[in-house]
């Protein structure tokens, strides 16, 4: 076939194409009157994990970029001094300890001799007391007796002799019974020294008392000293990776110094602009999606999650609706579920749905901004 016989074809070809994107130029995709279309970028949390003692840092296992898991060790430093605090409770406590267990020991057989000191003597005075009581009886017959004795004497029914002989009975028992009695007072006075004896011997409960104290305070110093050993681990406290490697191995920061700073995954969001006209449709909790550069096919559920309360201008990189808008509200969508493909400061399309409809599968459905 000659190039004049198909001239004409191409021709007519040229000509339907160039009516297509003439067509396509003059009515182009608008985006449903129900969704709310915008690009920005994607942002997060950048948290700084800060020592909270001063020291050397002897083991940094991170390095820039680098994935970390929420507990995972990051870095360690020098916890000698530490350590040798530790060392010295510990053996502090350990000898405390010992006394206390020789003072309890002591105390415990002081109130157990204590007691039965006071128990025997208290039964000694019982015992004395029968006595006494009986001698009492005892001088009281021998008074009848020497009486009756007497009486007889007189009546010459009995001899002098007899009367001398219960006289002097009656005054051997009356000296048994002073006797007693005096016996009785020193008993008492023992009785009264054991019960001190017992009394202090309770109280020295209060030196274990105090003993154990001691010990309690001590241990406490030494689970702050291993809390202050385990901070010197410093730990993620979010999974992550990590965004700047602030200090090396063998540099000395003092407290609450930074060494890494990690960027949280579950804080990323995308950060959108929108008019102040469009702003009046949107709200906290609206259903929204991402949709990155890479995956246009591949939309990320999100959520409204932050409207600002106050206009700015448009920042230079932002599209917005018209030319003619120059403040806009920042609008934040974070994803519902963490995604492993958004990276800080992606640039990605984000889309919500303020009305009667549903979110779009790709972007292809939406006009391109």
């Amino acid at each position: 076939m000659s190039i004049k016989k198909m001239l004409p074809g191409f021709i007519l070809l040229l000509i339907v194409v160039s009516g297509y994107f003439i067509y396509k130029k003059l009515n182009p995709k608008k985006v449903p009157p129900y969704l709310v279309e915008a690009v920005g970028r994607i942002d997060g949390d950048v948290v700084n994990l800060n020592t909270k003692y001063p020291g050397r840092i002897v083991q940094l296992n991170v390095d820039t970029g680098d994935k970390v898991k929420k507990g995972e060790i990051i870095a360690v430093l020098n916890s000698k001094e530490f350590q040798d605090k530790l060392n010295s409770i510990n053996e502090e406590i350990k000898a405390k300890k010992a006394d206390l267990q020789l003072l309890e020991k002591n105390v415990n057989t002081s109130i157990k001799k204590a007691s039965l000191n006071v128990k025997i003597k208290s039964s000694d005075l019982k015992a004395l007391e029968a006595k006494i009581a009986s001698l009492k009886d005892v001088i009281a017959q021998d008074k009848k007796d020497e009486k009756r004795i007497a009486s007889l004497v007189k009546k010459r029914l009995a001899k002098e002799h007899e009367l001398e002989l219960a006289r002097l009975k009656t005054k051997t028992d009356i000296q048994k019974l002073n006797a007693a009695l005096a016996q009785k007072e020193a008993l008492l006075h023992a009785i009264e020294v054991a019960k001190k004896d017992l009394s202090l011997a309770k109280a020295s409960v209060k030196k274990i008392e105090a003993a154990k104290n001691a010990i309690a305070a001590l241990e406490y110093k030494r689970d702050e000293i291993k809390t202050m050993i385990n901070e010197m681990n410093l730990k993620s406290h979010v999974n992550g990776f990590v965004d700047t490697k602030i200090a090396n191995i063998g540099e000395v920061i003092g407290g609450g110094m930074p060494v890494v700073s990690i960027i949280d995954n579950s804080s990323f969001y995308l950060k959108i602009y929108v008019d102040e006209i469009t702003n009046g449709k949107i709200k906290v909790g609206d259903k929204a999606e991402i949709f990155l550069d890479s995956f246009p096919n591949k939309p990320i559920a999100a959520v409204v999650t932050k409207i600002a309360k106050r206009a700015e201008f448009t920042p230079k990189e932002v599209a917005v609706r018209s030319d003619r808008i120059t403040r806009v509200y920042e609008v934040h969508l974070k994803p519902t579920e963490s995604n492993p493909y958004l990276k800080l400061g992606l640039p990605a399309t984000g889309v919500v749905l303020i009305g009667n409809g549903s979110l779009p599968k790709s972007l292809d459905e939406l006009p391109e901004l």
